[in-house]
C-alpha cells in the first residue's frame, strides 16, 4: 500500500530550489542543515497557500551562509508538474480497494477525503475525474475525519 503525507509533496518543492540554487548560485544548499529548515517552513506555507491561490512567493532573508535573501514565486502549475507522479499513486489504494470490494466507481455515493494533502486542488481533481465527475465531500473537515 502506499502511504502519502504532505511531506512527501514539500520534498519535491524543496529539492527544486536546492537544485535551483545550485545553478543559479552554485551553492549547494542541500548540506546547510539550518537552510534547508527554512526551505522547509516556507514550502509548507507555500502548498496551503496554492491549495487557494495560483501563485504566491517563497521569500526568506538571510538564507544562504552569505547572508543572502531567497525570493522566488512558486505556481500552483509547477507544484503539480513537481508532484505529478505523486498524485498519480494516490489513485492506487483507491483502484484497490474498489478492486477488493468488488465495486464500480458508479457505485460510490460520496467520496470522502481525508488528511491534509487533499485539500490540494489536483487531488481533487484526479478523484473527481476518477468517479467520472462525482465531487468529492467538503463537508467534514479533513484533519478530523479519523480518529487514530
Amino acid at each position: 500500500m502506499i502511504f502519502l503525507g504532505g511531506e512527501d509533496f514539500d520534498q519535491r518543492v524543496i529539492q527544486h530550489f536546492i537544485k535551483m540554487i545550485k545553478t543559479k548560485k552554485g551553492i549547494d544548499v542541500g548540506k546547510n542543515l539550518r537552510a534547508i529548515e527554512k526551505l522547509r517552513r516556507e514550502v509548507e506555507k507555500a502548498k496551503r497557500i496554492l491549495s487557494s491561490e495560483q501563485q504566491t512567493r517563497i521569500e526568506i532573508e538571510s538564507f544562504i551562509a552569505t547572508n543572502e535573501d531567497f525570493s522566488e514565486i512558486l505556481t500552483r502549475a509547477k507544484f503539480e508538474e513537481l508532484n505529478i507522479d505523486l498524485f498519480r499513486s494516490t489513485m492506487i489504494p483507491v483502484k484497490n480497494v474498489l478492486k477488493d470490494a468488488k465495486l464500480k466507481t458508479s457505485d460510490i455515493a460520496d467520496v470522502l477525503l481525508v488528511g491534509g494533502s487533499t485539500r490540494i486542488p489536483k487531488v481533487r481533481q484526479i478523484l473527481k475525474e476518477f468517479f467520472n465527475g462525482k465531487e468529492p465531500s467538503r463537508g467534514i473537515n479533513p484533519d478530523e475525519a479519523v480518529g487514530k
